[in-house]
């Protein structure tokens, strides 16, 4: 139902008064008000409290794998909720949706991955990882392993330890205090970890984290054969991989988990996301079964961490339900054919438009790089990629840019049920947008 201009008024003023949003402009918000209100989402379309509809290009952040308004997860929620919507996982305590979802976790995840601890989403998946393979160390008797090495222009949260393990400038210098251990070396190269591995000392690296692909920081995707190096090298020298699989997971790029394009089982598993769809706050950590058991063998009393929502009956059911309409409606397969149709599209574009350049993909998740130059790659010196998704916006894409650094990128990241009729309306806002800005700059 369209609301009344009296009522988007109202809404628009409480907005401003009292919500501090996350990752916005807090200026902005008080000179112009929220952006968007959403109202309703069915499929891949958003629609607002004027009755404007939105392609969502972005699956919101990332996560709306499965779309918008899907009535089977909203039954889902209402029947565990009906019977046990939340009881504590501590002390051993369980209920079925956790022990059913950590089942189903264990044997969609590569190779031995099997022990799962939940969490309530990307940063605590990551936090997670990093107190629980420092502990892990601990335990076996080298508590000196307990740096992590990342790469720069990751992404892996904003908890306290996942801002200090993002490799990207601005997310670090937000805070005053950041959490030791934590070193960044280049994000495509195995001789950067290498390097830090020798440098450092391999006795005193607890893991090595990557995202699949990096998504936050522009979509970067990994060059032939570096992920086995990684594996490789992290065996050489008894340091744990973790892949960051929050983004790329459930179906993203067209495996059910990025790690399976190489054939790389990481020793520890981040998740979130992509698990619910987005339709309740979920994520996890999950272990090679060897460093599971060992945990078990190695600690004494009780393990020390843990969230109130670890294990959340009503998230884990919701979960349950969505990785069931993955699974039914071949949405992986989807992922695959439908990224490629995209990619398709996107390089048409980068052949037409001369500010098009460097398409990248795998799956439903991409990037394309706005640039002056072509061949020498020069940048404007405004973000044209802010002003191309800005004219998208008008015309109901929602896209997000990557502007960290000299970067000047635009992502792509549709739900994983698009078909290619409505990918051919992203591409075709898309081409209008990029044309329009340019005929604006040139003015």
């Amino acid at each position: 139902m369209i609301q009344t201009q009296n009522s988007i008024d109202e809404l628009n003023r409480l907005d401003k008064k009292h919500f501090i949003h996350p990752t916005s402009s807090l200026k902005e918000q008080q000179e112009k008000g929220p952006a968007i209100i959403f109202q309703k989402g069915e499929g891949v379309f958003l629609t607002d409290v004027n009755g404007k509809k939105y392609l969502e290009g972005m699956s919101s952040l990332w996560n709306v794998n499965i779309g918008y308004g899907r009535k089977e997860l909203a039954e889902a929620a209402k029947q565990q909720m009906e019977q046990l919507a939340y009881s504590s996982c501590f002390a051993t305590f369980s209920n079925e949706p956790a022990i059913r979802l950590a089942e189903k976790v264990a044997e969609l995840t590569p190779g031995d991955l099997s022990g799962v601890f939940f969490t309530s989403g990307g940063s605590e998946s990551n936090d997670t990882a990093y107190k629980l393979v420092r502990n892990y160390w601990k335990l076996k008797g080298q508590p000196q392993k307990n740096k992590i090495i990342s790469r720069n222009a990751a992404y892996h949260g904003v908890a306290l330890g996942s801002t200090s393990a993002t490799g990207i400038e601005v997310f670090q210098n937000f805070t005053t205090v950041k959490a030791p251990g934590f070193i960044h070396i280049e994000p495509l190269s195995t001789d950067a970890l290498k390097e830090a591995i020798a440098k450092e000392g391999a006795d005193t690296i607890a893991a090595f984290i990557a995202e699949p692909i990096q998504g936050a920081g522009g979509v970067i995707t990994p060059p032939e054969g570096y992920f086995e190096e990684v594996r490789r090298i992290c065996d050489e020298h008894d340091i744990l991989f973790i892949a960051d699989e929050v983004i790329t997971g459930f179906g993203r790029t067209g495996k059910m988990f990025a790690c399976e394009h190489w054939g790389v089982v990481p020793d520890v598993m981040l998740i979130a996301k992509g698990i619910t769809s987005g339709y309740q706050p979920l994520g996890a950590v999950v272990f090679r079964e060897k460093i599971h058991q060992e945990l078990i063998d190695l600690t004494e009393g009780v393990l020390l961490h843990g969230f109130t929502y670890s294990g959340h009956a009503t998230a884990c059911a919701v979960a349950l339900k969505n990785i069931e309409i993955i699974q039914k409606e071949e949405l992986v397969e989807n992922s695959r054919k439908m990224g490629t149709y995209l990619l398709e599209g996107l390089k048409n574009l980068e052949q037409e438009i001369d500010i098009v350049s460097d398409v990248r993909g795998l799956g439903l998740i991409a990037g394309i790089e706005i640039v002056r130059n072509k061949q020498t790659k020069e940048r404007f010196e405004v973000k044209m990629s802010q002003r191309i998704i800005e004219e998208a916006r008008s015309r109901g894409l929602i896209l997000r840019n990557v502007v960290f650094g000299d970067m000047d990128t635009i992502v792509f990241c549709p739900p994983l049920i698009i078909n290619k009729g409505e990918i051919d309306e992203l591409l075709s806002i898309l081409r209008s947008s990029i044309l329009e800005a340019k005929r604006q700059y040139e003015k």
